[in-house]
């Protein structure tokens, strides 16, 4: 059970799959955010609920607000998923 939207979870599985990505593995972005690999996964999967817990350590590793994070604006729109920079005109 979550008291997050269905659309808040899908975004922040969103920013949970950029953070994989950047971090290299599941194992290492469940280290840094405190939570066992195969619940990220799970999550990520849409196998589980994403968490207001999970949501604020998410944004709190991010460096964003977790209002940042629910409204998906984290990553930025047009970010690449893996080095996280985001192209001139994306950002416009």
């Amino acid at each position: 059970m979550t008291d997050l939207t269905a659309q808040e979870q899908a975004r922040v599985r969103v920013a949970l799959t950029f953070l994989r990505a950047r971090c290299g593995t599941w194992a290492v972005l469940a280290k840094a955010l405190s939570f066992g690999e195969s619940t990220l996964a799970n999550v990520a999967g849409g196998h589980k609920a994403v968490t207001a817990s999970m949501a604020v350590r998410v944004a709190r590793f991010a460096g964003v607000g977790v209002d940042e994070a629910l409204r998906g604006e984290f990553p930025p729109k047009g970010a690449c998923p893996h080095c996280g920079h985001v192209k001139a005109e994306a950002a416009e």
